[in-house]
């Protein structure tokens, strides 16, 4: 049976683990329970490696899987249901608090022959602060094969609780302009980069400008198409029914100070969410898991 390797380093202001098991290495930062690299042996990275990512406390990470929680997004544009969850006048960051706030890890525990991390966000008492509900957020990796990402919400409160929230994964693409996304022919979405209008997907998805993309009723499965790497990303996901796609192409790409002029070029975000009304409503005592698996696999 392999043995894993667990080991905590520090990267800039943020505090880190390094874990290796079973020919894969997966780095995650403490603030945001954050993956930020994801890598088998002897293969391409799996989540892209961006070089001018920025490791500063209170700052979200521009690359790997940012945890979107308890809203995706810019605020108001959530629904009235989830903004209606914040007491707070101050200005609402996007994507809420839970991707720069400072985790636990809970446990690690091997199940056969995979690895299994368990990281926690605390509640604070009376909750977070504008947030104030007793949700418990655990975030559990499993390291076989795949890397599976599982979030649970548990409302330990109350009070009925809405939220939206999404695994904002970047993954590494040798070329964007050269790779294709499958599994969504004939599925609504909404065109942010167009004015907010719906669209409907025909056959696989191509890119060749800036794309931001919110597909509705998604099925479980999609895959990136890589040819010139030559393997598939392939992506399943549980507890959503919609699903980000996401490039910034070149001119917003330049207003980031924390990716390359041509940064845009590497990485494709596919976001596993729960947004618009697909959000997530838990009674007292009701949990709701949101996760995706993710698998490299050869053409």
């Amino acid at each position: 049976m392999p043995t894993p390797h667990v080991e905590t380093v520090t990267i800039d202001e943020l505090d880190c683990w390094r874990i290796r098991h079973n020919g894969a290495e997966l780095m995650v930062a403490r603030q945001g329970a954050h993956i930020f690299s994801y890598q088998r042996e002897g293969e391409q990275p799996l989540i892209w490696p961006n070089p001018a990512a920025v490791f500063k406390q209170g700052k979200g990470i521009r690359t790997g899987v940012p945890v979107c929680w308890p809203w995706f997004g810019v605020f108001d544009r959530n629904p009235d249901s989830v903004k209606a969850m914040r007491r707070s006048d101050q200005p609402a960051g996007a994507h809420g608090f839970a991707r720069t706030a400072r985790w636990e890890l809970a446990g690690t525990e091997l199940e056969g022959d995979a690895l299994r991390i368990d990281l926690a966000l605390p509640v604070p008492a009376g909750g977070f602060p504008g947030w104030p509900h007793q949700v418990e957020l655990t975030l559990s990796l499993l390291l076989d094969e795949q890397l599976h990402i599982r979030l649970t919400s548990h409302n330990r409160g109350t009070d009925t609780v809405t939220l939206s929230q999404a695994l904002h994964s970047y993954f590494a693409v040798s070329d964007v302009r050269h790779v294709q996304v499958e599994g969504l022919d004939g599925t609504t979405y909404i065109d942010t980069a167009d004015g907010w209008t719906t669209k409907t997907q025909s056959g696989p998805l191509h890119f060749s400008a800036e794309t931001d993309r919110m597909y509705l009723d998604t099925p479980t499965q999609v895959s990136i198409v890589d040819k010139d790497w030559q393997r598939r990303i392939q992506l399943t996901a549980q507890g959503s029914t919609s699903t980000v796609i996401w490039n910034p192409w070149t001119e917003r790409a330049k207003a980031f100070d924390d990716m390359a002029d041509d940064g845009w070029q590497n990485m494709l975000c596919i976001e596993t969410a729960n947004v618009l009304d697909d959000v997530v409503t838990l009674a007292p005592n009701e949990r709701h898991t949101l996760g995706v698996s993710i698998a490299g696999i050869a053409l």
